[in-house]
């Protein structure tokens, strides 16, 4: 059975230990210590890596009374190892982990809103509550939760039996059997957990909730505290500070700027969608006027610039009155936009045209046999254009 040293010391960084023997993890090489300050993925806490000897620890894994660690190279069994943690990562999982026992024993405390789960990510964390919450119920918890971290309160572990636990003041029930672990933030929260935390509340630094959401009948929050807090502060200050530069408001007044910006664009849309409607008509008679007929029908192949793909279908649609007439309009984007209109006398299928054209250059769409629209094609237009207009010729 592996020693666990992050149970009693979570603020080790190196230690000494014995190969216990090798072995492999999905192919990979991998061995078990007599001991180890490496934490294995477990309640919703990621693994540690850091070092063995020379040889990297890229995935630390609960295997049952042993931990096992995945190493870049094998290393003998019986081999006497020293262990690095990479601090910059454990302490960051250790002020996530703390900071969401302050923060979802805020909520237990004021709202009576138990935490169903918690996971840590790579950038930021979660918490499920029970029920939903309101903005001014999460500014609360939080504005509590961060009075204990300021507080710089003791956060203390011990061990206890489980019928001791069961007679104790825990937040959540714990369902295992045998010896707790029992992690206690000084006269504010008790919990059961296995998972690695700072030593006072001061070092969460700080916790701060970016979003909240309706999630499975109750809300799912999403949090970061300590350096995720400030890195996420920079994130949020280096946006604001670009948006303010670009619309020339002062921060206080960017949300009206931004709603007024928002509303011009949806007038500019509905006016350039006007002119084009009303441009498409006459360049739908532009296109047939300068194509001849040709074996009883006009094939018109055109890349039209300035033209997106409803532009591009409002022209075909125009071409459609006409008799005779196959068309494939492209526009020259990334991704190319494609229509092809076939009117009742041309005698072609638009639809089987396009899914041809699908087939060889890539992309989706579909349509009907007068009709069809498509985007993402890969290639040139020429090309594109080339192939489209032998179908259309060759009907």
């Amino acid at each position: 059975m592996t020693e666990r040293i992050y149970y009693t010391e979570p603020s080790c960084r190196s230690f000494e230990a014995t190969v216990s023997r090798f072995v492999e993890r999905d192919g990979r090489p991998a061995v078990v210590l007599n001991r180890t300050a490496f934490y294995p993925t477990s309640g919703g806490q990621p693994f540690d890596t850091g070092r063995l000897g020379s040889a990297d620890v890229v995935e630390t894994i609960d295997d049952g009374e042993d931990i096992v660690h995945v190493v870049s190279v094998p290393i003998a069994a019986d081999a006497t190892v020293r262990g690095e943690i990479d601090w910059t990562r454990r302490f960051d999982h250790m002020q996530q982990h703390t900071g969401q026992h302050v923060l979802s024993a805020a909520f237990d405390r004021i709202f009576e809103n138990r935490t169903t789960s918690f996971h840590m990510g790579v950038d930021s964390s979660t918490i499920d509550l029970m029920r939903e919450v309101t903005p001014a119920d999460v500014e609360r918890a939080v504005e509590e939760a961060n009075r204990i971290v300021w507080e710089d309160r003791e956060v203390s572990v011990r061990f206890v039996s489980a019928d001791d636990a069961a007679r104790l003041p825990l937040r959540k029930e714990s369902v295992r059997g045998g010896t707790l672990r029992l992690v206690e933030i000084s006269e504010f929260d008790l919990s059961a957990c296995g998972g690695t935390h700072v030593s006072r509340t001061g070092g969460i630094g700080m916790i701060a909730v970016t979003n909240a959401e309706r999630f499975r009948g109750g809300s799912r929050l999403t949090f970061v505290c300590g350096g995720r807090a400030s890195r996420s502060f920079q994130g949020y200050r280096d946006a604001v500070a670009g948006a303010v530069r670009v619309l020339s408001v002062s921060p206080q007044e960017l949300p009206g700027a931004i709603e007024r910006a928002q509303s011009e664009a949806k007038e500019l849309r509905k006016t350039v969608n006007r002119l084009q409607g009303a441009l498409a008509g006459h360049e739908a008679a532009r296109l047939v006027a300068q194509t001849p007929l040709l074996e009883g029908r006009r094939v018109i192949t055109q890349v039209l610039d300035g033209w997106d793909a409803a532009g591009l279908k409002t022209i075909a649609s125009a071409l459609l009155t006409e008799s005779s007439v196959a068309a494939t309009l492209l526009s020259p984007g990334d991704p190319i936009a494609i229509v092809v209109a076939c009117s009742s006398g041309a005698g072609l299928d638009a639809g089987k045209t396009l899914r041809i054209l699908l087939d060889r250059f890539g992309g989706r769409g579909g349509g009907r046999p007068d009709l069809a629209q498509g985007a993402g094609l890969v290639g040139g237009v020429d090309e594109i254009l080339t192939a489209a207009r032998e179908l259309l010729v060759r009907g």
